[in-house]
């Protein structure tokens, strides 16, 4: 019999966090919800309030946070570049201070604690598909930095609170992944092409379409989570997360045009600065520990994230 539990989810109203939330309330968990709304929205999970097993706090996680949970999953911190570049500081000590109080917690309450990191830590990769012994090709100076080192920096927190304290820690590089709540504005392709897309307005790639991204559907991204913090503390990771089914960005604009009957043109930009030109996981270590691999492929995710943006457009309307 399944053993409730108090979880605490940071960032947990976001796009991948309100999934999570319903993920562990679904598996007869308390969940301690945390965000501060500023890239996430509170309609994600505004239905799950009534549920007495749910609980919203407003907070940021670069101030202490003084909650009792049996296991945490730190998701706190602006994915899009969008919202990271309008304010890198913030988005730096979310990474750095918001991780260090979340450990701090995590130390207290001697419980095992999640890190999302991302795909970013790899920069732009000289390696295709990437591994997680791939110590990356990052600018730290450019303007994804404050994301892409702030994650970097992260890891090194949770490894060092491991070997000092011993606090379990579960490290998951994340890459691309989509579906339903997505923020329509987050500037992140998917969204991007299906906004457009449904609107009948051009479809804006940056660069000519070449570059490669690998793109997961956000139900086999969770999955994988909640198996890696069900392994024994020895699994520490990092593992990448990832579908590792590559696409140019041309192939998933043309994909989305279909699937929606649109009349949208393709319009071509300058590609802006760090943009990295492959992007796709190598998932070994994810099959070996975790006996995990995605299910849905891409255009049975699109489909239910198409609709899911329809109904959006259409309510506003």
């Amino acid at each position: 019999m399944h053993q409730r539990k108090r979880v605490l989810v940071t960032g947990g109203s976001g796009f991948l966090g309100s999934h999570l939330c319903r993920r562990l309330l679904a598996e007869n968990n308390d969940v301690i919800c945390v965000d501060n709304f500023f890239s996430s929205a509170r309609e994600n999970v505004l239905d799950l309030t009534v549920n007495p097993h749910f609980e919203l706090i407003r907070h940021d996680i670069t101030q202490p946070l003084y909650v009792e949970a049996d296991a945490i999953y730190n998701l706190a911190c602006p994915a899009s570049p969008i919202h990271y570049q309008y304010d890198p500081v913030q988005t730096i000590k979310t990474c750095v201070i918001g991780s260090t109080n979340m450990l701090g917690l995590a130390k207290r309450l001697k419980c095992k604690i999640f890190q999302a990191s991302t795909s970013e830590v790899y920069g732009d990769p000289e390696q295709n598909p990437q591994q997680e012994s791939y110590w990356g090709h990052v600018n730290p100076n450019g303007i994804r930095s404050c994301y892409d080192e702030g994650k970097r920096c992260a890891e090194s927190l949770f490894f060092s609170y491991r070997r000092e304290n011993r606090v379990s820690i579960k490290i998951g590089r994340i890459f691309n992944t989509y579906g339903p709540n997505m923020h329509p504005k987050d500037g992140r392709v998917v969204s991007n092409f299906i906004m457009q897309a449904l609107q009948n307005e051009p479809i804006t790639i940056y660069g000519d379409g070449s570059q490669t991204r690998s793109f997961c559907y956000v139900d086999d991204l969770i999955d994988c989570m909640v198996r890696f913090m069900d392994t024994d503390d020895n699994v520490t990771g990092p593992i990448n997360m990832g579908n590792p089914s590559e696409f140019t960005i041309l192939e998933l604009a043309k994909k989305v045009l279909a699937l929606t009957n649109s009349t949208s043109t393709i319009n071509f930009l300058p590609l802006p600065g760090d943009d990295p030109k492959q992007r796709r996981p190598d998932i070994t270590l994810a099959k070996q520990l975790l006996q995990w691999t995605p299910k849905v492929s891409l255009d049975e995710g699109l489909v239910k994230t198409i609709e899911y943006f329809s109904r959006l457009i259409n309510s506003t309307v």
